[in-house]
């Protein structure tokens, strides 16, 4: 069976036009840190659809992913540089 990872980077290669992503802070209401009395959260306003297509029955479910790049690789990404560890 195909990791998260895996069916991530299928999805972005052979069907980039249905893969929706959306930045985490502009979707926040809400968030907490971690403290002894209950784990840290993100409170995330998302569309009806979302929440529908998480919620729904077990074979219907979509994979919703909350998918992190670092700082850094975000600044790589508008360089012309390519650097020896980003040739394929």
């Amino acid at each position: 069976m195909a990791t998260e990872l895996e069916i991530l980077k299928f999805a972005i290669e052979k069907y980039p036009q249905r893969v929706e992503a959306a930045a985490a802070d502009r979707l926040l209401i809400d968030s907490a840190r971690q403290s002894a009395k209950r784990p840290a959260y993100l409170k995330l306003a998302v569309p009806d659809e979302v929440v529908k297509s998480v919620r729904g029955p077990a074979g219907s479910k979509d994979i919703v992913l909350l998918v992190k790049v670092p700082r850094e690789i975000e600044s790589r990404a508008e360089s012309r540089i390519v650097l020896p560890n980003e040739v394929d």
